[in-house]
């Protein structure tokens, strides 16, 4: 009987922290939607994107208002909550793949590796950017992005293993020394770069949802999406992961497989996200800590709600950016960084007391 009225009080105060999460990510979409140097209201909002869909008529409705809400914020709106909710999964499945909570996409080098084969192409448009865009036409940078992420990701998961099994502190410091070389070798790229090009990916580096765009999102939002739902659809296994390999290799897991497939979906989405929006940290490690205190850690839970959070984050932080500094816009992967940081800082602080203890 007790158990019973245990289980569905945790029930109702999971069910409570989902349906306000829904809600309060509806509230941050109409935010962003309203919020900018061009007055748009909430009602206005209503009645463009009613005519949109054929629910009401476009005659009253101003063209700049319709332009402003349609071709810039909307798209900035969908492009926000695939990133922030992509880069969410990612971490929470790297966090569960190798069994600890300091693992999330930038630390083991995918944002790094992302960033400098974006930025191979940027600054080299007209030789080795001019011949990829040739081939693979708007998706160039986005591919490059995703392949510099996946060397990365795998450098330091070769670097980390052994006989089968990845060691997580060395794993973490291989991280920090891929990212250090990546870090160096965007700077040597940078060196032979003309103004315009170190001007674009200064901003860029610091993130930004500012360049969002249609016809982005339709390029990064088909690998961003189809490598979400992937992440999305191992639950069990890594459920089964959290216990150990070995008892999940005896429950019908094929932990290999379940790695190879995580590291690559979790690379792909981080460096197509990164590939449009520059790179944006400790959203990968911030939202699965959230989710898992206020949920608990089973990832039947925490990988969707991990999506939530993280669209809901990076809603608030591209709201923040704009107004801190408006009528300019500051970069949203300061705002991260700014929560992100002391965040990471207190996890430390935790793990060096239960050690102490």
């Amino acid at each position: 009987m007790h158990l019973s009225l245990g289980y569905k009080t945790v029930s109702k105060h999971r069910s409570m922290i989902i349906s306000a999460s829904a809600v309060l990510l509806l509230m941050c979409v109409l935010l962003s939607l309203v919020t900018g140097a061009y007055a748009i209201s909430i009602n206005e909002v209503a009645e463009i994107l009613a005519s949109k869909v054929g629910f009401a008529s476009k005659e009253g409705i101003a063209a700049e208002k319709m332009a402003v809400l349609w071709a810039i914020r909307f798209p900035r709106v969908v492009l926000g909550v695939l990133v922030g909710g992509s880069l969410a999964v990612a971490g929470a499945c790297l966090q569960g793949l190798f069994r600890n909570p300091l693992v999330e996409p930038a630390i083991i080098g995918v944002s790094s590796g992302s960033a400098l084969f974006a930025v191979i192409v940027i600054v080299f448009s007209s030789s080795i950017g001019w011949q990829l865009q040739s081939v693979f036409g708007a998706f160039a940078l986005p591919l490059a992005a995703f392949t510099g992420g996946l060397l990365n990701t795998f450098l330091a998961y070769r670097l980390a293993s052994k006989a089968g099994k990845t060691d997580i502190s060395i794993l973490i410091l291989a991280g920090v020394a891929i990212n250090a070389l990546s870090a160096a070798l965007i700077g040597l790229v940078i060196y032979y770069g003309d103004d315009h090009a170190i001007r674009n990916f200064t901003f860029w580096s610091l993130g930004s949802l500012g360049g969002a765009s249609w016809s982005k999102v339709y390029i990064v939002g088909v690998f961003i999406f189809l490598s979400t739902v992937v992440m999305l659809s191992f639950p069990r296994s890594l459920n089964a992961l959290a216990v150990g390999e070995a008892e999940a290799y005896h429950m019908g897991i094929n932990v290999q497989r379940v790695k190879h497939l995580l590291l690559f979906f979790s690379a792909l989405a981080v460096g197509a996200g990164v590939s449009v929006t520059g790179a944006i940290g400790f959203v990968g490690l911030v939202v699965p800590h959230l989710v898992r205190m206020l949920l608990g850690a089973d990832h039947r839970i925490l990988l969707p709600m991990a999506f939530l959070f993280g669209a809901i984050l990076m809603l608030v932080a591209d709201v923040v950016s704009r107004l801190v500094v408006a009528p300019a816009e500051l970069s949203i992967g300061i705002i991260t960084a700014l929560i992100g940081a002391p965040f990471f800082i207190s996890i430390l602080m935790n793990f060096k007391k239960q050690r102490v203890l």
